[in-house]
């Protein structure tokens, strides 16, 4: 038995140097997720919550790309490569680019294969991203379209009115946004409660929370089992639904937006729009007309998650690339 674990030994010891990027990888993609989609304060503030969500997802990817960056480098190399980061931001400006050249040079052909290895994260979630983009935005023009050919434009409204029953309110953001609203819509609502719905879909448009629903999608397309993408995926769109919901409040009652919501819940809106209503608008009605009275934790709970977030990669970088902190 002791054998066997000096043979691992042996085998981990050269590798020391990969194990705190994989860690901090494990943290940002396994365990805070879990933590943070349990957490009774993550609906109270969305905006935060989703600025926690896009803070793991970097730090994630970075993990992934410096542990296979240090995974080609040699421990050696690594330090060297610590060396020269240091160098170029301590000169910066041309000499920057001389010292990288220097270092760079005597870099093996795998250190080569590293840099180009370590990319591969980062790029596969922008061109996932792209995609998602590009999917979304072939179906808004052709959803756009349809409305242009059988929708009204209401000046009062600043919406296009559609001949349909069934309440509906959406919004189709992207270059050249409009808001959308059903006739149903327009007679089962009062007028303020037709107002709120209307500042709700403005709150998205305003937000670009099209971006955001895009790059959940993206990062749950690429890693459907991992707890964060899935967590991303799901509690992202719920999360801007609050926030749009929160925009409003501020030039409507609660009593008239969470009456909209309900109003307008059952309403279908096509896969290119961001709806008022949807299969969270119960939940969102409860958060609007029940709001929490006590939210003394929220900052040092986040505040704990932001620490733990852009901490965790600093250390492991310092103990990884800085000679003499290694295992």
């Amino acid at each position: 038995m002791s054998g066997l674990l000096y043979r691992i030994g042996e085998f981990l010891l050269p590798l020391h140097h990969v194990l705190p990027p994989l860690t901090v990888a494990a943290v940002a993609g396994v365990v805070l997720p879990r933590f943070l989609v349990r957490s009774p304060w993550a609906h109270r503030t969305p905006r935060l919550t989703l600025g926690l969500w896009g803070l793991l997802v970097l730090v994630l990817t970075a993990s992934l790309s410096l542990a296979v960056l240090q995974l080609f480098f040699p421990v050696a190399e690594s330090h060297r490569m610590s060396e020269a980061a240091e160098g170029c931001f301590l000169s910066g400006g041309a000499r920057c680019a001389a010292v990288m050249l220097d270092d760079m040079g005597r870099f093996s052909a795998r250190a080569w294969a590293g840099f180009a290895a370590a990319v591969c994260p980062p790029f596969a979630l922008a061109l996932a991203f792209a995609r998602e983009l590009a999917e979304f935005r072939r179906r808004r023009l052709r959803h756009a379209e349809l409305v242009r050919m059988v929708g009204t434009w209401r000046a009062e409204l600043r919406a296009t009115v559609l001949p349909h029953t069934t309440p509906a309110v959406y919004c189709l953001p992207g270059r050249a946004p409009q808001v959308v609203v059903s006739e149903g819509a327009v007679r089962a609502l009062t007028e303020e409660q037709l107002a709120a719905a209307l500042e709700h879909e403005r709150a998205h448009i305003t937000g670009r929370h099209h971006l955001l629903t895009a790059a959940a999608s993206a990062v749950g397309a690429l890693a459907r089992r991992l707890p964060l993408a899935r967590s991303v995926r799901d509690e992202v769109p719920l999360l801007l639904e609050m926030a749009a919901d929160d925009r409003a409040l501020r030039r409507c009652s609660r009593r008239s937006l969470a009456v909209a919501l309900y109003a307008v819940a059952a309403g279908q809106a096509p896969h290119a729009a961001l709806a008022a209503g949807g299969s969270s608008a119960v939940l969102r009605m409860r958060r609007i007309l029940e709001p929490p009275t006590e939210r003394p934790t929220v900052q040092g709970v986040a505040l704990l998650v932001l620490t733990l977030a852009v901490g965790l990669p600093a250390l492991a970088g310092l103990c990884c690339s800085v000679p003499g902190l290694g295992m």
